[in-house]
């Protein structure tokens, strides 16, 4: 039982029949080793025995998978990867370990390893060796530049899974791929299912083994074997593609990624790849003129499109030849939402005209819409809706005639991640994997939003090369709000100096706040006398004036400056980060503090009149505006803060808890938020080199998650201060009751 394996099974049976004086020899039992080399036929073996069974030169994928599958030989998931990558022409490296976090364990992988350093890694043990939070452990699997794909041995019937749309249940996603994720694995397919391998007549029970799913161990290993091709392919001869995003469907709205300047963007990257030696023809001045170049093709709309010079042709007998070769099921319902493929709108004459054009060997191109004729807002996370023939015309394209080794989606808002299929654990018969089949997958993405993240790495083996949000800063007040808020000012300045004015300044606000509009936003109910008006008025406003905006977009590979890095650096302190560390505190926080108000600037009825102290450098910051509410203070703070930042002030000596936040500012904050541009792109060049993304947590960096900075990483969703959740929480507490 302690080291358990077949072989020590038997001897164990044999003993006890002994016991019973039964004329049975049996042996002492066998030790296992806690980590080893494993081969189909032979067990644990030697790395030299190994290497018999390799062809020269040829690529080293290793699997790692748990001790516990050799102890029970339950191995047929195990030998049909095997299997699969010798076929490919690949050197497969079978390690069984106890558990990746076990020193034996990683020591011994990290042996091999030196000996035969694996180009990629097929991992098929569950759960992570870092931690969602805190800094990252040292994984065994984590090579220099090697990248690691989850597979997954789940624990239900494959039947269940092929009925469920869900994919896996609640514990294979925990642990097969929420948590891997946290180490920066690509996330793949299902590969085995629970299942009756026999029934025992001696015992009149069935017994239960992992059976591998061929077609999905075939996908798994098609994936491996196109990143390994990527990777060995020199870098003047790749083929790669960058995809715009298009929401809604109209031309005004091409390379829309969300907080993303996507084609200056595509832009910076295309220079970069250039440095690279990539082959990527005469680049156009400004990401702009690169969006027009698109812009003046065929496009997803249809008003003029047949008319329309430009595009790239695919026969409509090509595209049926791949078309095809897709499950029965997708075919029928394809054609039975669109029609035949000679139907299509992107179809002009014999041939598909599809929203792309070559540069050099980049494919630039426009991701075609979910639907013709249809509300692009409602269908695009539509679970249900098939997509129509010219969008699988434009994919099969890229994968056959093309030969595009990698894709890049520009940015969130793609929809290929939203097809109809399974959440996660996909079978040919769901939309993406059809659409996209085994292609490596870059998805640069906007830090602050993992669900729509995860969906793409779940759903379309995408590496996530997240980037920051856009700069923000202060709404402040303008035009009609600035108007109101000088009269505003007005009204109660005169209540203590001239109240005459008082009924003529308060009609003038609330009929003027009536006439933009501004009175149902504000709360104001139509019985409400001008005294009750005014003061919702007045706290709206300055809600409003201290809400943080965008100031534009965010562009890869680009560093803010002046204004703009100042106000992010701002934004990113308003709020305090966890922990006991006054470095962390809330910037505004600690001035006020400082300053010796009793009141927090984070959280304060803003209209209220402000009855403490001015000290006499508030006063001077904004010489010419009032001083009267509580928001006009944490604006006067706001303003000094930013004088702080950028150096136009020296903070005094004796406010220590805001040169404790400065501090932070200048040696972390500061820093992590000017690597952002730089990261992101080397982000993007390592993944179309092959390599492993480094894992980062995500959210939103102005919510108090700096440890998301630097972006240019492959963000994960788990958070483990979140969970539990309330919820669930709640949950525990009346299950334990």
């Amino acid at each position: 039982f302690v080291h358990g394996g077949p072989d020590n099974g038997v001897q164990l049976l044999n003993h006890a029949a002994s016991l019973l004086n039964q004329a049975v020899e049996w042996r002492e039992p066998a030790p296992l080793l806690r980590a080893g080399i494993y081969w189909p036929g032979e067990g644990a073996v030697e790395l030299s025995r190994i290497k018999e069974h390799w062809l020269p030169d040829a690529a080293i994928v290793a699997i790692t998978f748990y001790r516990a599958h050799y102890q029970a030989d339950n191995l047929d998931p195990v030998n049909g990867v095997i299997s699969a990558l010798q076929v490919r022409g690949i050197n497969p490296l079978p390690i069984f370990v106890a558990s990746l976090k076990e020193p034996v364990s990683a020591e011994t992988v990290n042996a091999i390893f030196a000996d035969a350093p694996p180009d990629l890694i097929l991992n098929a043990t569950g759960f992570a060796v870092s931690k969602p939070v805190g800094e990252r452990a040292d994984s065994p699997l984590e090579r220099p530049g090697v990248p690691v794909v989850q597979m997954i041995f789940a624990g239900g019937d494959e039947d269940d899974w092929r009925d469920n749309l869900y994919g896996l249940g609640a514990r294979d996603i925990a642990m097969n791929v929420a948590l891997p994720e946290v180490d920066g694995r690509i996330i793949s397919r299902a590969v085995s299912f629970k299942a009756e391998a026999r029934f025992d007549e001696a015992t009149q029970s069935p017994v239960i083994a992992y059976k591998g799913v061929p077609d999905r161990i075939e996908f798994v290993c098609n994936l491996a074997a196109n990143w390994l091709r990527l990777a060995k392919t020199p870098a003047g001869e790749r083929r790669v593609a960058v995809i715009f995003a298009n929401y809604p469907n109209k031309d005004g709205r091409l390379g829309n990624g969300v907080g993303l300047d996507s084609p200056a963007s595509a832009l910076n990257l295309l220079q970069a790849l250039e440095l690279s030696g990539y082959q990527v023809g005469d680049l156009p001045d400004n990401g702009d003129d690169l969006i027009h170049k698109l812009a003046a093709g065929p496009t997803n709309d249809l008003t003029n499109r047949a008319e329309r010079n430009g595009g790239i042709r695919y026969s409509i007998a090509d595209y049926q030849a791949f078309f095809a070769g897709l499950p029965e099921g997708l075919q029928e319902r394809v054609t039975e939402r669109w029609g035949q493929p000679g139907d299509d709108p992107f179809v002009v004459g014999e041939d598909f005209v599809l929203s792309a054009f070559r540069q050099g060997n980049v494919i630039i191109g426009l991701q075609p819409a979910r639907g013709y004729n249809i509300d692009p807002k409602s269908s695009y996370h539509d679970p249900d809706l098939v997509p129509p023939h010219g969008y699988l015309a434009f994919y099969a394209w890229l994968r056959r005639d093309y030969g595009a080794q990698a894709v890049i989606h520009m940015g969130k808002h793609g929809n290929l991640e939203w097809l109809p299929g399974k959440s996660l654990a996909l079978s040919a018969d769901c939309f993406p994997e059809a659409v996209f089949g085994p292609m490596p997958h870059l998805y640069p993405f906007i830090v602050n939003d993992p669900g729509e993240g995860t969906q793409a790495k779940r759903r379309a083996q995408a590496v996530i090369v997240d980037h920051l949000t856009p700069p923000l800063t202060r709404a402040e007040s303008y035009s009609p709000l600035a108007e109101l808020e000088l009269l505003v000012d007005e009204y109660y300045e005169a209540a203590g100096v001239d109240p005459r004015r008082l009924t003529l300044l308060g009609r003038q606000i609330v009929d003027l706040t009536r006439d933009i509009g501004l009175d149902k936003d504000a709360g104001i109910a139509k019985g409400d006398d001008d005294d009750a008006a005014l003061a919702k008025l007045d706290n709206y406003l300055c809600d409003l004036k201290e809400m943080q905006i965008r100031d534009g977009l965010h562009v890869l590979g680009g560093g803010l400056q002046d204004r703009l890095r100042r106000d992010l650096l701002v934004a990113l302190v308003r709020l305090p980060r966890p922990g006991d560390d006054p470095r962390d505190n809330s910037l505004i926080r600690a001035m006020a503090a400082d300053f010796g108000f009793t009141f927090d600037p984070l959280d304060c009825p803003m209209g209220d009149v402000w009855e403490a102290a001015k000290p006499k450098v508030l006063q001077e910051i904004l010489p010419d505006t009032i001083w009267r509410s509580h928001g006009d203070t944490v604006e006067r703070l706001e303003e000094l803060a930013a004088r702080l930042v950028d150096d136009r002030m020296r903070p005094d000596p004796e406010w220590t808890a805001t040169i404790a936040v400065l501090g932070a500012i200048e040696d972390q904050v500061a820093p992590a938020v000017d690597a952002c541009g730089a990261a992101e792109i080397a982000g993007l060049i390592d993944g179309l080199d092959g390599k492993f993304i480094q894992p980062g947590p995500s959210g939103a960096p102005t919510r108090g998650r700096l440890d998301v900075l630097p972006t240019g990483r492959n963000f994960y969703s788990v958070d483990s201060r979140t969970v539990p959740t309330p919820a669930a929480w709640q949950l525990g507490w009346k299950s334990a009751g």
